[in-house]
């Protein structure tokens, strides 16, 4: 499994990260391995929009659209 070192991280950063990992009964490095796992598996902005853009279909007209949202929003 790959490895990842990080250098030149500020005292008060690393102190405040040590106490969290402390906090959830967890070593350092099975906090921030946790941290970099979640932090990973949520997309960015740009990689949703990205998604977004390469999906195709859609082809209900601008007003016919607003007019379904406006009596679906009525309804409620």
């Amino acid at each position: 499994m790959p490895s990842v070192q990080v250098k030149d991280v500020p005292e008060e950063t690393h102190a405040v990260l040590v106490r969290r990992a402390a906090e959830a009964h967890q070593s350092l490095q099975e906090y921030l391995r946790s941290r970099l796992i979640d932090e990973a598996g949520r997309p960015t902005v740009a990689e949703v929009m990205a998604r977004a853009g390469r999906r195709t279909g859609g082809t209900a007209p601008l007003a016919e659209t607003v007019a379904a949202v406006r009596d679906d929003r009525d309804r409620r």
